[in-house]
């Protein structure tokens, strides 16, 4: 990261790390319903952040607003000091890369071809470097495919590099996806449901995987619905209700969170009530 352009909040979590994203009073309105409504979120460099949130929370709509998919009604976001465009490829450009609740990746194409395709954001080959196959075309594709391996190997899936994507088992779908987003050289990863149809073996292999790319220095925010999965891995916990921020802080401090608790599973009383009408 460039030191120049970075920003040290003092007092704040993640103090002493350098602010990477911060985002601030982001709303998302689609006619008369706010599926976002004044969210802010400060991440620092090395942070593992979790959003949790009950379905429909709009913690993917908040996803969307981060990585440009979507351009906030209102509010701001920025990305090591900048304001962040709200056009995808410029988003990747910047540092920000993503894999999405449903797996996207090109099932006709290798496992190695779908991480090249995520390294290609870096490389300045153009038509004619293509088509006439000059030098610098060359050059790329052989360091694109180099670091696609090296990516490959990684997650675990050196030996499917040949392998068409669509024969790959679910597990190994979701951490493909992941080397292919960490092909564009990101300082952000954000991860929406990655354990999302796993077993608790592969969840414990995605676990120590995102443990040893924040290792690698990136920052990581993650949506998951697994609480134990969340609370183990991150540093700080946001939980969103009804497409506003509930509560921020460390996941011990958020897990036992009397507000949390009913957002989840309702009031006390409302979980007598219907124990009472089950007898």
């Amino acid at each position: 990261m460039d030191a120049a352009t970075a920003t040290t909040v003092d007092a704040a979590p993640g103090s002493g790390k350098d602010l990477l994203l911060s985002a601030t009073d982001v709303t998302m309105q689609f006619g008369g319903l706010k599926a976002v409504n004044d969210v802010s979120m400060q991440i620092h460099t090395g942070e593992i952040v979790g959003l949790i949130g009950p379905n429909g929370a709009g913690k993917t709509t908040f996803f969307n607003c981060l990585t440009g998919l979507y351009k906030p009604t209102s509010g701001s976001v920025e990305f090591i000091g900048r304001p962040l465009p709200p056009r995808p490829r410029k988003v990747v450009r910047e540092g920000m890369a993503r894999t999405f609740q449903n797996i996207r990746l090109f099932h006709n194409m290798t496992a190695l071809e779908n991480v090249m395709v995520g390294r290609y954001c870096r490389t300045k080959t153009n038509a004619i470097d293509a088509i006439f196959r000059l030098p610098r075309h060359r050059r790329e594709e052989r360091e694109a495919t180099a670091r696609s391996r090296e990516l490959l190997a990684f997650v675990g899936l050196e030996k499917h590099a040949d392998t068409l994507s669509r024969n790959l088992p679910y597990g190994d779908q979701r951490r493909l996806e992941i080397a292919r987003a960490l092909a564009t050289d990101p300082k952000l990863l954000l991860l929406d449901e990655p354990t999302a149809g796993m077993n608790p073996q592969e969840t414990r292999e995605a676990e120590d995987l995102i443990f040893r790319i924040r290792d690698l220095g990136l920052a990581i925010l993650v949506i998951e619905h697994d609480m134990r999965f969340i609370f183990n891995l991150c540093d700080r916990v946001y939980c969103l209700v009804r497409g506003e921020v509930l509560v921020e802080g460390p996941g011990e401090v958020v897990q036992n969170d009397p507000r949390v608790i009913e957002a989840y599973i309702g009031t006390p009383q409302i979980v007598e009530e219907e124990g009472n009408a089950d007898a």
